[in-house]
């Protein structure tokens, strides 16, 4: 499992004081550790936004919130949990100030999904490499098979609460 606990005293660079995008470091800390769980994706694919409704569709608790790789506050949750920013080829799911990628993001974020999504879980008991290597495979792929959007997703007035910026 590839996890990283992120202390909460640790800092690191942030945006300029007034600029739209601006978290300050208390602010990211409050979302590395708050209530709700966060998905980092890339927010080109046509992939990765489908799989985002599909998520937001089978979360009605409002568990999972979402925000782009590409935008300011992907960047920094990414370093923060020290992952390489200059990639795009897994998710992240950070879980109570931990950091989950590849299969193992997937399955803990299926396991709190509505029925019957919780049952992929079980594949935790195959071992990470071979998961990996089906994550990998889709991950490499996902342009070619579902294309790339030139821009991230707008979400709708509904669900924009879900959204990071």
């Amino acid at each position: 499992m590839v996890t990283a606990n992120v202390p909460a005293t640790s800092q690191a660079p942030v945006s300029k004081p007034g600029d739209p995008t601006d978290k300050t470091s208390t602010e990211v800390q409050q979302l590395i550790h708050g209530d709700h769980s966060i998905v980092l994706v890339d927010g080109v694919c046509h992939f990765c936004q489908g799989l985002t409704k599909i998520i937001i569709a089978r979360d009605p608790k409002g568990t999972f919130h979402f925000a782009s790789i590409q935008s300011e506050i992907g960047q920094e949750l990414l370093k923060r949990g020290g992952i390489r920013t200059d990639t795009m080829d897994t998710f992240v799911l950070i879980e109570n100030g931990k950091y989950y990628t590849r299969s193992t993001g997937a399955l803990r974020i299926a396991r709190k999904l509505r029925f019957p999504w919780p049952m992929m879980f079980a594949l935790m008991l195959v071992p990470k490499p071979f998961r990996d290597a089906v994550y990998n495979y889709v991950a490499q792929n996902r342009y070619r098979w579902f294309g790339k959007a030139d821009q991230c997703m707008l979400p709708s007035p509904e669900i924009r609460g879900r959204f990071i910026d």
